[in-house]
C-alpha cells in the first residue's frame, strides 16, 4: 500500500462522507474495468492479442519478460493513481493500469476463446463467479469488526512465493497445477479483504481514484485464476 500525507482519513469522516467517499472509488473500479474491455477489444480486433499468443507459445521463457514490463507498468501506474497533487496523473494511473492488465491478458483470453473446451463459456462464468466473490468480499470487509491487518505480511509473503513458482514454473517448464489457482484466488481475495478496509481507514476522501486502482488490481488478479481453474476444470 502507498504512503499518504498526513491528512485524514475517511473512517474518521460523518457517515454521508465516507458513503460518498465509497461511491467514488467504485464508480471509478467500474471505469477501471470498462477502460480494460475496451483495450482488450482493440487488441483482438488489431490482431495483437493472436500475435501475442503466438509469440509466447513460440518462447516460454518470453511470458518473463511479459510479467516483467507488467510489474513496472503496475508500479508506475499505482504509483501515478497515487499522486494526490495532481488529478491528471491519477487517471493517467488508472488507464495506464487497465491497459496493462488489457496486456498481460491478452494472451490468456485469446487461448481460452479458441481453446474447444472452453471458449466464451469458461470467460463467462469466470466473471460471473469474480463479480460474486469480490461483492460477498466487500460485504464481508464492511460489516466485520475485526482489524484485518494481520493479512498483510501473509499477503506479502504469499505474493513473492507465487512469483517465485511462476518464474520457476516457466524457466523449467512444469505446470502449476489446480491448487495453486486455488491457493492464488485465496491470496486475491485475502487483498480484497484487507485492501477493503485500508482504504477506509488510511486513505483521505481525495484518493478516491487510487484507492479504486487497488481495488482493480486485486480483482484483476481474482479475475486471472478464477478462469484458469475454469478453464482447468475444463479440460
Amino acid at each position: 500500500m502507498e504512503s499518504f500525507a498526513p491528512t485524514q482519513p475517511v473512517a474518521t469522516l460523518d457517515a454521508e462522507e465516507r458513503g460518498a467517499f465509497v461511491i467514488r472509488v467504485y464508480q471509478h473500479l467500474l471505469l477501471a474495468i470498462g477502460a480494460f474491455v475496451a483495450f482488450e477489444t482493440v487488441l483482438f480486433q488489431t490482431g495483437i492479442a493472436e500475435a501475442m499468443f503466438d509469440f509466447l507459445t513460440g518462447a516460454s521463457s518470453a511470458w518473463l519478460l511479459i510479467l516483467g514490463a507488467f510489474m513496472v507498468i503496475q508500479w508506475m501506474a499505482t504509483s501515478a493513481a497515487h499522486n494526490l497533487e495532481n488529478e491528471g496523473l491519477q487517471y493517467a494511473g488508472l488507464f495506464g493500469m487497465a491497459a496493462g492488465q488489457a496486456l498481460i491478458f491478452a494472451p490468456f483470453l485469446y487461448y481460452v476463446f479458441n481453446d474447444p473446451k472452453n471458449g466464451s463459456g469458461s470467460v463467462a462464468a469466470a466473471a460471473v463467479i469474480t463479480v460474486a466473490g469480490f461483492a460477498g468480499l466487500t460485504v464481508v470487509a464492511f460489516v466485520t469488526r475485526k482489524d484485518l491487518s494481520f493479512l498483510r505480511p501473509m499477503l506479502m509473503w504469499g505474493g513473492i512465493a507465487a512469483l517465485a513458482l511462476i518464474v520457476v514454473a516457466v524457466l523449467f517448464g512444469f505446470q502449476l497445477g489446480i491448487w495453486f489457482s486455488v491457493a492464488m484466488i485465496a491470496l486475491a481475495g485475502g487483498a480484497i479483504l484487507y485492501q477493503t478496509q485500508q482504504i477506509m481507514a488510511r486513505y483521505p476522501s481525495h484518493a478516491h481514484v487510487g484507492a479504486a486502482v487497488q481495488l482493480f488490481a486485486s480483482v484483476m488478479m481474482l479475475f486471472w485464476y478464477v478462469l484458469r481453474l475454469v478453464s482447468q476444470l475444463r479440460r
